[in-house]
């Protein structure tokens, strides 16, 4: 198969690609400079430069495609431009779905994210769970518009989607929020902890690439849903496990609910003012995101796709020593 991956330099993108081309599949990736390109070039990979928002460059590069795997997205919970999130979630995705449609690719695999369902009023979320009416980011936000496009573009064209939903993914080498979180609990830099019994779903980053191939090969299922979660944890088991496996101390402190709100308040305001990204990364949401969490059943892509679930343990160890050791690299999803 030739395929097309947007993402393919990101932390959950370049274990896509690596998968693919370890299946001899033929690998196109969109870049949006020639600076990762070496990267692709190792593995044999084709780089073509362009973007989400360039509709044009999508369609070159979806040129004789036989699927495209969208796994490009703005991702973060603070940004001084907030934009950004409208522009490639939205307008991006709906650039990626009709070039898709032109081009006449056999299947389209998007990414999305758990945090799109908000807070249902039933757990465990499954994938005939309704969404709730509210988001708690402006990422879950625009996310959630962008694949409605998609999936109208399914209903009305034959747009030959299936859509996967990660929890939190952890691994190495990621410079995101949930990197940036594991790293601040390991160089003492978080004042306390938050939100210790919320409890969240979490996924392998390599699980995820795994399902996502997965989603790909597997005949008759356009239109389909997949979670992807291995552990629903509470981040307070998270801190544990991470504390256990770097011995470093977890901060004394627990902040209230409430007053981890109000500092979120503060320091994103603040951050508007400077600039700056809010201190100890507690963006309002973040904050709104941490404390609004789901249980998820990731069993779905388990029984249809065939993936184990690896050990949250295994993935938070993985991390753990990528960044002691330095390796981290910036992550272009």
């Amino acid at each position: 198969m030739k395929i097309l991956v947007t993402g393919g330099t990101g932390f959950v993108g370049g274990r896509v690609v690596r998968l693919l081309v370890s299946a001899d599949h033929e690998v196109r990736c969109l870049v949006r400079s020639m600076k990762p390109a070496p990267i692709l070039k190792q593995l044999g990979v084709e780089s073509i430069p362009g973007n989400l928002t360039d509709r044009a460059s999508l369609v070159a590069a979806m040129k004789g495609c036989d699927w495209v795997i969208n796994a490009a997205a703005a991702y973060d919970f603070w940004t001084p431009d907030s934009g950004v999130y409208q522009r490639v979630n939205v307008g991006g995705t709906q650039n990626v779905m009709e070039a898709a449609l032109d081009a006449g690719v056999a299947k389209v695999i998007h990414v999305s994210t758990m945090v799109v369902y908000g807070k249902p009023a039933t757990s465990p979320v499954t994938e005939q769970t309704p969404v709730s009416s509210v988001r708690f980011s402006e990422y879950a936000r625009t996310k959630y518009e962008g694949e409605q496009i998609a999936w109208n573009l399914y209903q009305t064209r034959g747009l030959p989607l299936v859509i996967v939903y990660p929890g939190a993914v952890l691994g190495a080498e990621d410079s995101k929020a949930t990197g940036q979180y594991i790293r601040r609990l390991l160089q003492g830099k978080l004042p306390a902890t938050i939100f210790t019994n919320s409890t969240f779903p979490f996924v392998y980053v390599n699980d995820v690439a795994e399902a996502i191939f997965g989603a790909a090969k597997k005949e008759n299922n356009l239109g389909e849903k997949y979670l992807l979660a291995g552990e629903n944890l509470t981040f307070g088991q998270i801190n544990s496990m991470i504390a256990e496996l770097s011995g470093v101390h977890l901060p004394r402190l627990s902040m209230p609910d409430a007053m981890a709100l109000g500092t979120a308040w503060f320091l994103t305001a603040l951050s508007r003012i400077t600039g700056k990204p809010p201190a100890w990364g507690m963006s309002l949401d973040q904050i709104k995101t941490m404390k609004n969490a789901l249980v998820a059943d990731g069993g779905k892509a388990v029984r249809e796709l065939g993936i184990r679930y690896t050990p949250i343990r295994q993935a938070l160890k993985e991390a753990i020593e990528s960044y002691q050791t330095g390796s981290c690299r910036t992550s272009s999803l």
